[in-house]
This record gives structure tokens, sequence and C-alpha cells, in this order.
């Protein structure tokens, strides 16, 4: 691998162990029931244009840390979308509306979200209002009004975007299809996270290794605690659970180290904008607070790098186009390997066999050219 070299600068910003750690198929099954996840596959499978995303494997960097498999799960020729949040919104949007051409959806999004509700509304020829903050960039918004939605933009952050879906749906009767639970709304996150959960049932279909480890991004939880219920559903061993986050919204991690949902400032949005969240939604806290092994939080320095990495093909025989929140896994699993006492802790050695999730592609055109062209500066 030509840029290996870089790599061993490449350092995590926090790591912990979870003290609560017991991972239960019952328990994270009544919270993600099985019928749910395998309602979703049925349905999803069904729609036009379905097919399982590739399961690729990371040969060259497998070499280079003396691994036995790295699978990289390219989510970014999942349907039209480039993303994994195509399973979940446009999921949840055929489930609520339950056959009704009458009825108008909305949500709030920084972004893919947003795009997979409105593309769900399009499917069924549904409206569909979709709320976004001053932050959300204009390519974003352009993606999402392109499959026929309303934009709405509100001045202020995603939450103000949130509270405005809320006040304004309720006064015009729109049904919300959001991805995070708050007190008396679950089930639309939980429809939304079966979908996702999909991404699993394909895994389980796609290799004969068993996985040993999988690390996961995490924003709110929605895809990490999704992951996580099917591997309760369909994998017959259970892996050890790394969750990754920005080490300025580590909402996950202040969680698991304080046994409790805790709420994390962010000071500073990192460029992984689906991962810049500061609290963790209700759902996916019943699941990820027992089932995670640990936590690590890094910085941005190196997002722009593994992302053009991934482009050239330097990770493995494919030309990969992931985005910011897809290049992660990659940098967690270096990172890890890069600390010997990580390592040792989490048992990476060369019968090991990793997941990583590549849950998006070039689903911010603009942003992903620009980290493609610091990228190559960085590694000249």
């Amino acid at each position: 691998m030509q840029s290996e070299k870089i790599f061993d600068t490449w350092t995590h910003n926090k790591f912990i162990s979870n003290p609560k750690y017991n991972f239960s198929r019952d328990e994270i099954l009544k919270v993600l029931p099985k019928t749910y996840i395998d309602d979703a596959y049925a349905v999803i499978s069904s729609w036009e244009g379905y097919k399982p995303t590739p399961l690729i494997d990371l040969n060259k960097l497998t070499k280079n840390y003396n691994l036995n498999k790295i699978f990289y799960k390219d989510e970014s020729r999942r349907f039209k979308l480039k993303s994994f949040k195509a399973l979940g919104g446009a999921y949840a949007v055929e489930k609520i509306s339950a056959g009704n051409k009458n009825i108008t959806v909305s949500t709030a999004t920084a972004g893919n979200h947003g795009k997979s509700v409105a593309w769900g509304a399009q499917r069924l020829g549904l409206k569909s209002k979709i709320f976004i903050s001053e932050n959300v960039s204009e390519s974003r918004a352009k993606d999402i009004a392109s499959f026929g939605a309303e934009i709405i933009k509100v001045k202020g952050n995603y939450d103000d975007s949130l509270k405005a879906c809320i006040n304004q749906s309720k006064k015009n009767n729109w049904e919300i299809i959001q991805d995070v639970a708050w007190q008396d709304y679950e089930l639309v996150p939980k429809l939304t996270m079966s979908g996702y959960s999909v991404m699993i049932k394909e895994i389980s279909e796609q290799t004969n290794h068993y996985i040993t480890h999988i690390f996961l991004q995490a924003g709110v939880g929605g895809m990490a605690s999704a992951v996580i219920a099917g591997v309760a559903r369909y994998f017959k061993r259970i892996p050890k659970i790394i969750i990754i986050e920005p080490q300025s919204a580590d909402c996950v991690l202040a969680s698991i180290l304080n046994s409790k949902l805790t709420k994390v400032d962010i000071k500073k949005e990192s460029i992984m904008g689906g991962m810049s969240c500061g609290e963790v939604s209700l759902v996916p806290w019943q699941i990820l607070k027992n089932s995670v092994n640990n936590c690590l939080s890094m910085s941005d320095d190196n997002i722009a790098s593994t992302v053009t990495m991934l482009a050239k093909g330097e990770f493995s025989d494919d030309k990969i186009i992931g985005g910011e929140c897809s290049a992660p896994g990659i940098m967690s699993l270096i990172m890890c390997c890069n600390n010997k006492k990580i390592k040792q802790s989490l048992g990476l050695n060369e019968k090991s066999n990793i997941l990583l999730i590549g849950c998006e592609g070039d689903t911010d055109t603009l942003l992903y050219n620009r980290m493609i062209s610091l990228g190559n500066e960085k590694l000249k």
C-alpha cells in the first residue's frame, strides 16, 4: 500500500470499555422485535431495483495489519440514494402511510434521512415536507428536492429544524417520519431501524466467515443499534462491537462511561455531519447501553485522506466512493491496530474478520470533491 507510512501517526482521542457489557439476544429483540426485522427485509427486498449492496474485501489493508479479513459494506450503491438511509425512512413511510394516498409526510434532516423520506413519499405518490437547518448544504437540499419534496429551511441547527418540523406537523396534521425517538414517539424510529437491519441480513448471506469485530459509526445511534439488532437476529456468533464517534460529538461514549444518557455540548461541528450529534436517541440507547464492548472517538484530521485512498483503490482491488461518514470505520481500525494495548485487548489478530460499514457515497458531491482535492494534497 503506497500510503501505509502515513498511518503511523493516526491516533484516537478516547477509548473506553463498557463496564455494563452484557450482550443478550432476547433483550435486544425485545427492543427491536424479530417480526419488525423480518418484515422490513420482506418489504424492502420486494422493491423495484432492490439488490444487496457489495461486501468488499479490503485485501490490501488486511495484509498491512496481519488480519484475516476486512469486509466493507458499500452502501454507496444503495438504490438511487447512495446511503444506507434509503432502507430506513422510505420503509417507515410505506408502513405508516399503509396505502393512504391522502397523507403528507414530514421530517427534519441533515441530509440522507430526508432524502430517503422524500424518495419513499415519491414512490407512493405522497407529498413530503422536509425541514433542514441553515447548516445543510445547498447541494443536499437540491438532492432532496429532486425527489419531489418541499424544502423548509429553518434558522439555527438540526435541533431547531426538528422543533419546527414537530410544531408545523402538529398544526397541519402531517405524519412525522423521524429517525430520532422521544417520549411517546418510538414506533417510527423502530421501523426506520428495522430497515437498516437489512444490511446484516445481506451480509449473513454474502460471506461464510464468522465476523469477529464490527466497527460502527454513531450519530444518534440508529444505524449502530440496528446493526446490533441485525446481529442478534441473523449471526450465529456474537462479534465485538466498537462504536466510533467524532471527538466533538461523543455522546454514546459519554453515555456508556456514565451508564446513563449523557448529552454532549458540541462546540464545533464535525465534518462527519451525520455523526455530529450531541444526544443518543432513546430507542437506540436501550440496545447500545449493554451491547457495546468499546467506544472510540477521533478527530476529523484524516477523513479527507481516507476518502481519497478509498477512491484510489489503496485499501482494496476495488475503487470505492465513500463519503465523510464512511471513512471512520477504516480509520478507527487503523488507530486500534497502531496501539498495541488496544489491539491486544480487542483480540485483533490473524484470525480476525472485521466488518466495516461504508454507510454512504458522495451524497454531498461538492463536499466529496473538496475532500478528494484536500486528500490528494495531503498524500503528496
